[in-house]
Order: structure tokens, then C-alpha cells, then sequence
């Protein structure tokens, strides 16, 4: 099927940081701060997971130019990886993927709900329905195609890019936050800190994820070759500047020893600069970021699941699209899915460790396929497309950096809740039924 090219260099960099720029950054920082010991290893978390997004970025707009497609990020597996990885590495992708946006949207649902209820009783009902409203709200608007859910992705990131500026602001008009002093003053062992700064990168893991998914958007954007590349540095330059900042505006404002023990941090941030009422306004723009996030996803993620329909590795229906062009089965496949996980996905701490974990087999089986395109896709060298510096070392940075978070989760195995074993459990089922259903499918060769 042949896809209408609307995407600019503008658009997919929006898209691109609506897909990192979620609700992690409003809550996240209080999972790294409860994990490290002092503020120099808080930083440390946050500056190494950006400097390996940008590993990550680099690897993935080359895979992204060397492979423009619709679906792009499971067309990746399909061409370097034997069909049972495939199938079941983006299985557990779209799985961990719905399951973030549930998360997300339970996160923007308690900082609205206080502001349209507040005098509920039964605070965690009002929660699930604002979070499933607002995917039902969003649902309806990708169903009325590409091109309105685009426009309308771009005023939503602008709103939550101010939002993000005007945290960063407080730094000039709030008062520093009182010290407060340790509560242990023997200092941690070498292996202590290890363990922390792993644990810690797990929530910054989650925080920056979700560039990758912009090459999914491959054969609907103008000169793929130069434009994917561009908006994932964009994006990621943008969204690496702004966190630092953002973090550095938390430690002073609110305190590190505070901030471990805070619940809606930037609505607290709010509060100092512009008083008690100013939460109220804060909350309603938090959950509008929310929205640019969950509207991101729904962008994204049905998308793959068309890709694996055209491969034979879903249903036929999940190809089917409305004459807008909407994939209209796995949009609505997957927003069943998502709202569903509202209502398993009760705190933001019970699904993390496990959405991060399957994330983590993902990214790195997704940027080691570098090295298999590098090799068949020699042709294109010179001709237009990017082609990354520092190669190998930076997709190999990236791989180890994403190995070393998911064995921080594995050995945290009592305090993540078993997240690994879940996790390999949940791996292992898709490999059944793709051997049951799908094992005469043939390994995808790279088209031209």
C-alpha cells in the first residue's frame, strides 16, 4: 500500500520528543533520588542516560535511513533476526509499550482528578476514568486520520515544552530548598554505588525511551533518508537540554533529601513559586502533556502492529485501514490493551522495573541490528544517507548500557517484584505461539 508522505522535519522532531517527554520526568525523579546516595550520582544517572539516548539516537536514525519503512522498528527485527525473535521481541515491545501508556495516563489522572473532584472519596476510581477518558478522547482523534492527529501532536508538545520551561524557571524565582542532612553518614561502598547508579538508570531508562519508535513513521515522511536522522537529534538535544535543567531546578527548589519523599513534584514546584493556587493550573497542564504522549503512542505503536500484519505474522485485519488511511483494527487493538492495563497498573512503581525490562531485550537486539544493515545495505553508502561517526563503539555503548540496566533489575529481583522472571516468562510465551502459529514464516530480506 502506498503511504501519502506528510511528514516534515517539524513534525517527526515533535513526534519524535512526545515520545520521550511523557509523564517520567514529573515523576521519575523521585525513583532516582530514593536509589542514589547523593546528589553528584543523581546527575550521574541523568547525564549518562542521555549520553547513551544519543548513542541510541545516532544508531537508530542510520537504521532509519537505511530502512525507511511504515513500521519500521519491527521491519528491523524482521530483516536482521530469525522470525520467532521477531515476533516475540515485538510481542513484548507493544505489550511494555500500551503498558507505559496505561502508566502515563494514571500519573496525569491523579494530578487532574484532584482538580476536577476534590472533594471524591473514592480517589482511585475517579483516576482510572480520567485515565481511560482521555484514551477513549485520543482514540477518537487518530481514528479521523494522520494528518489531524499530527497538527494536533504539535500543539500539545509546544504546551508541554513550555511546561517544561516554566519548571525550569522556578530555578530564578523560588527560594532554595532548606539541607537537610543525610541520615546515614557513613559513606556507601564502591559496589553500593554500582548498585545505585543501576537502579537509578532504570527510571532514567524509562524517562528518555521512546525515540526509537520515530522510525516507525518511515514511508509517511518526506526525504526519509535526511529527515529521520534529523528530527532524532533534534528531539534528542532538546529533550537531554531540558532534563538537566529540569533536575537541577528540583534539587534546588524542593530539596534532594525532600525529593525522595515527594509526591507530585512539579505541582509542589508550582506551589513555591506561585503560591497554593497556582497547583490547580499546573495540574491541568501536566495532564495536557499527558495527552500529547498517549496521542504519540496511539501514533506510533499500531503502526508496527500493520507491519507484522503485512508479514503474515498477525491477522490480516490488523493491515486494514479506513480511507483516511487509519489502521483502524490495531488502533483500536491497541487502545483495548492500554486501557486495560489501567486497571492492573494501580501505582507507577508496580510496572516499571517490568515495562523497563522488556524494553531493554528491544533496544538491544533492535541497535545490534546495525551491524547486519552495515553489511547488506552497502550500497547505499555515499548516497545521501547518514551514516553515523564513531562506529562501532557507539551502538556497542548502547547495548552494553541497556544490558547493565536490565541485569541492575534482575539482581533487584525482591524489591522490582520478580520483574526479570515476568518478564522472561511473558518472552517465552510469545516464542510458544509463534512456533505453534507461525513458524513456516521465512525471514524477511531487505527490499532494493
Amino acid at each position: 500500500m502506498y503511504m501519502k508522505k506528510q511528514l516534515g522535519l517539524f513534525d517527526l522532531t515533535m513526534i519524535c520528543i512526545s515520545f520521550v517527554i511523557g509523564m517520567g520526568i514529573f515523576r521519575a525523579p523521585v525513583n532516582v533520588a530514593k536509589a542514589t546516595p547523593d546528589i553528584f550520582t543523581y546527575f550521574l544517572c541523568w547525564l549518562a542516560g542521555g549520553l547513551i539516548a544519543f548513542c541510541g539516537a545516532l544508531t537508530y536514525a542510520e537504521i532509519g535511513s537505511r530502512t525507511p519503512s511504515t513500521g519500521g522498528y519491527y521491519r528491523v527485527f524482521s530483516y536482521a533476526y530469525h522470525p520467532s525473535i521477531a515476533f516475540a521481541i515485538n510481542c513484548i515491545i507493544l505489550v511494555s509499550n500500551a503498558a507505559s501508556l496505561g502508566m502515563v495516563a494514571l500519573v496525569g489522572s491523579e494530578y487532574i482528578s484532584g482538580v476536577l473532584f476534590p472533594s471524591a472519596t473514592s480517589v482511585k476510581s475517579i483516576e482510572i476514568v480520567c485515565a481511560i477518558a482521555a484514551i477513549i478522547i485520543f482514540y477518537g482523534v487518530n481514528m479521523l486520520g494522520l494528518k489531524l492527529s499530527s497538527r494536533t501532536q504539535n500543539i500539545l508538545m509546544l504546551i508541554k515544552i513550555g511546561l517544561v520551561l516554566l519548571l525550569i524557571l522556578s530555578i530564578f524565582f523560588a527560594e532554595p530548598a532548606t539541607a537537610v542532612q543525610q541520615s546515614s553518614s557513613v559513606a556507601p561502598s564502591m559496589k553500593e554505588y554500582i548498585k545505585a547508579f543501576g537502579i537509578g538508570l532504570v527510571a532514567v531508562s524509562f524517562t528518555y525511551g521512546g525515540y526509537q519508535q520515530t522510525i516507525n513513521f518511515g514511508e509517511e515522511v518526506k526525504n526519509p533518508p535526511r529527515t529521520i536522522p534529523r528530527s532524532i537529534f533534534f528531539g534528542l538535544f532538546i529533550i537531554v537540554s531540558l532534563y538537566l535543567l529540569v533536575n537541577y531546578a528540583y534539587i534546588r527548589v524542593i530539596g534532594f533529601e525532600q525529593l525522595k519523599d515527594s509526591k507530585n513534584i512539579a505541582a509542589i514546584m508550582a506551589s513555591k513559586v506561585l503560591g497554593a493556587k497556582a497547583e490547580a493550573v499546573l495540574s491541568v497542564l501536566l495532564f495536557i502533556g499527558v495527552l500529547g504522549y498517549i496521542n504519540g503512542s496511539l501514533l506510533s505503536n499500531p503502526r508496527v502492529m500493520y507491519a507484522m500484519s503485512m508479514d503474515k505474522v498477525l491477522p490480516s485485519l490488523f493491515s486494514k485501514t479506513s480511507r483516511n488511511g487509519v489502521f483502524t483494527a490495531s488502533l483500536t487493538a491497541f487502545s483495548l490493551v492500554a486501557a486495560l492495563v489501567v486497571f492492573w497498573a494501580e501505582e507507577f512503581d508496580r510496572i516499571l522495573s517490568f515495562s523497563i525490562f522488556l524494553d531493554c531485550f528491544g533496544m538491544a537486539l533492535s541497535a545490534g541490528s546495525i551491524f547486519y544493515f552495515r553489511k547488506k545495505t552497502r550500497h547505499l553508502d555515499n548516497t545521501g544517507i547518514y551514516t553515523m561517526k564513531l562506529y562501532p563503539l557507539l551502538p556497542v555503548i548502547f547495548i552494553a548500557a541497556y544490558a547493565f540496566v536490565a541485569l541492575s533489575i534482575a539482581f533487584d529481583y525482591e524489591k522490582n517484584n520478580y520483574a526479570a522472571l515476568t518478564g522472561f516468562a511473558v518472552l517465552a510465551v510469545f516464542m510458544i505461539i509463534y512456533f505453534l502459529f507461525y513458524r513456516k514464516a521465512n525471514k524477511k530480506e531487505i527490499p532494493g
